[in-house]
């Protein structure tokens, strides 16, 4: 293991944490977390969903969720997502409040406002050892079928980047190689520790 990674999305629930399971059960070094006020599941309608503070346990909102109504949150797929989250990490993380965690090489987030909400951040913290942090964004709909997808594309991102000794060298072909063969867009930028 060469680079320490970090997947973030909005609520650290689909996107990122499909991210942070494959990457996981390849033996990266990775964490993930999420950019937003607060962690939301879809409810019983677009009006209603369940809010949660980062932190909740995820067997905790398992938990509810099945007492709530067992057969919807099983049929939207909440309940099978919330069992792979636990079976990852404790509780869902706020990106905001990871400085304790260390640094990290890459970071891959999964939508443009929350790539803008990392970098945001990064640039607002002291960087006292000027290491580079590689964050990029890959665009990914927040649903079950899209995260599997994206999360399948950000280990194969983040395998090429691994299999290099230096990404500052190689970046630019790796993107352009990764934008050729899937036909989706990369952006990326680089910030500091």
């Amino acid at each position: 293991m060469r680079f320490r990674y970090a997947m973030v999305c909005s609520s650290n629930q689909n996107r990122s944490m499909e991210a942070h399971a494959l990457l996981k059960r390849q033996g990266l070094d990775v964490a993930s977390y999420g950019t937003g006020s607060h962690v939301k599941l879809p409810g019983p309608s677009l009006r209603e969903p369940n809010v949660y503070d980062f932190g909740t346990p995820y067997k905790q909102m398992f938990d509810e969720l099945r007492r709530k109504d067992p057969e919807l949150y099983k049929r939207n797929g909440i309940l099978q997502m919330l069992k792979r989250n636990l079976s990852v990490k404790l509780a869902p993380q706020r990106w905001q409040d990871n400085a304790g965690d260390g640094v990290f090489d890459v970071v891959m987030t999964f939508e443009e406002k929350v790539f803008d909400s990392v970098l945001e951040d990064l640039n607002n913290r002291e960087q006292p050892l000027m290491k580079t942090a590689l964050v990029m964004n890959l665009e990914v709909k927040d649903n079950h079928e899209e995260a599997a997808i994206g999360g399948r594309l950000a280990l194969e991102l983040c395998q090429e980047i691994e299999g290099n000794e230096s990404w500052e060298d190689t970046i630019d072909d790796i993107v352009a190689g990764f934008e050729k063969q899937h036909r989706r867009k990369l952006v990326y930028s680089i910030s500091f520790y």
